[in-house]
């Protein structure tokens, strides 16, 4: 179970937005999430908590493939991302990387800022503990909810090869 306060933010945030261009000369996951969302929301950076949870509406992480853009999200605290729909290179980045994902259409439209959410990644369950709602995401197979149990795909190679 993961959740915290809930930051919020409209259709199609693109990658751009998300970490711009300028920093992606770095690797360095502190100095993305120094500056993840700063060109969107300039007091992102004082809005997370470690665990918040970005919820957005449609097509969150369009723009270019860069793997910067979930990395900065994971690194500045946020603890999971629900949204309408996601771009499906950053959908894919996202489960790379470890960083938690969930769609849920209603969910996305009707929690607000603030709010304080908990999510099972498991169930598909999201819980909007302020607004007293529930609502039923589809849950990830298996093996997605390792590699992101396993904080990535490398990782997530690395168990499955000691394993054998």
């Amino acid at each position: 179970m993961i959740g915290g306060k809930v930051i919020k933010y409209g259709d199609n945030v693109d990658t751009d937005v998300i970490i711009p261009a300028r920093y992606l000369n770095t690797s360095d996951e502190k100095e993305l999430a120094s500056h993840c969302m700063e060109d969107l929301d300039k007091g992102f950076s004082s809005k997370v908590k470690n665990g918040s949870v970005l919820v957005a509406g449609r097509n969150f992480g369009c723009g270019s493939s860069r793997e910067h853009a979930p990395i900065a999200i994971k690194a500045s605290g946020i603890s999971c991302v629900i949204a309408e729909t996601f771009a499906r290179i950053f959908f894919r980045n996202s489960i790379n990387i470890g960083l938690p994902i969930i769609e849920c259409r209603k969910a996305a439209r009707e929690i607000e800022e603030g709010d304080e959410v908990s999510v099972d990644l498991t169930s598909g369950i999201i819980k909007n503990i302020t607004g007293g709602k529930t609502y039923r995401a589809v849950p990830f197979p298996d093996f997605m909810q390792e590699i992101i149990e396993s904080r990535g795909l490398i990782n997530y190679l690395r168990k499955e090869g000691a394993d054998k």
